[in-house]
């Protein structure tokens, strides 16, 4: 994998407690942002007219993408 230039990122089970420290700060926080944006995506395919995009309009199409966050927001509170 190095040879491709890809680098694993992942989280240590929560059982190990390593000798010293294996992972990067820099690098975590950037699996915890992709996390927040993947799972954002995810919530999104729940609502099919904004994955299909039906919408001709990009006025229409934000309208229901507000429409959904909001939903999503009220949903999760």
């Amino acid at each position: 994998m190095e040879a491709g230039g890809i680098e694993l990122i992942a989280p240590h089970r929560r059982n190990r407690r390593p000798e010293r420290k294996t992972q990067d700060d820099a690098r975590w926080r950037r699996y915890v942002r992709r996390w927040k944006i993947e799972r954002m995506f995810a919530w999104f395919h729940n609502f099919r007219r904004l994955v299909v995009r039906w919408e001709y309009h990009a006025e229409n199409y934000l309208g229901l993408l507000h429409l959904a966050c909001a939903v999503i927001l009220l949903r999760y509170l």
